[in-house]
């Protein structure tokens, strides 16, 4: 055990979590990013793709040995049923991944936060954290900013969105809510006044 205060923090595609968390890494945060987890899991020589392949079928996975991510993409967002069963196959290695990321960087940090997306949708992970940080914004703005930074057409956007939680399903699991539709200057005082309150937090955790 690393003794560390941990920090859930999730929100929709869109929703500037991924910028809130580099602004707490920039105050002495640690970050542990599920996503380039699942990436690392699923690149070529990953320790996911054999069981991908014999789970899915070889047609999942490119010549050079990794995830084909636009074809398995195409699929588990046309069908809940094998998103769900990619999840249940990953969903352990993340974690455990995620465990020995935090034993090794939690000696040097002020306090680990640990970004997993589908945070509200995994019920037996939400007991793994001290506080969850939720990143919420209304899903128009999500859509625009998705477009803006990428080439997705705005169907698949609006399917990514609906096979994501809802805003009150991640809402209801929040310690702690970043309503994120206002400026960056904006977001960076709420991640400041969020910091001082985490480092307060694990002062009080390592007192007692």
């Amino acid at each position: 055990m690393h003794g560390a205060l941990t920090i859930g923090l999730t929100g929709g595609i869109g929703s500037g979590k991924s910028t809130l968390a580099r602004l707490l890494v920039e105050q002495g945060a640690a970050l542990i990013d599920s996503d380039a987890i699942a990436h690392e899991l699923t690149a070529a020589g990953g320790a996911a793709i054999a069981a991908i392949a014999e789970q899915f079928g070889e047609e999942f996975v490119e010549p050079g040995g990794a995830l084909d991510r636009v074809k398995m993409g195409a699929r588990v967002f046309s069908d809940s049923r094998w998103r769900r069963r990619l999840e249940q196959l990953l969903h352990p290695m993340i974690q455990s991944r995620s465990e020995q990321l935090a034993s090794e960087l939690a000696p040097a940090a002020a306090y680990l936060v640990i970004d997993v997306p589908l945070l509200a949708e995994t019920a037996q992970a939400k007991g793994r954290f001290d506080r969850i940080l939720v990143v919420d914004c209304p899903a128009e703005l999500q859509i625009a900013r998705v477009l803006a930074r990428s080439s997705r057409p705005r169907a698949e956007v609006e399917a990514i969105i609906a096979g994501q939680a809802s805003r009150a399903q991640r809402l209801s699991i929040a310690d702690d809510v970043v309503f994120n539709s206002l400026t960056l200057p904006a977001l960076q005082a709420r991640a400041l006044r969020l910091h001082a309150s985490y480092l307060q937090l694990a002062s009080t955790r390592a007192s007692v």
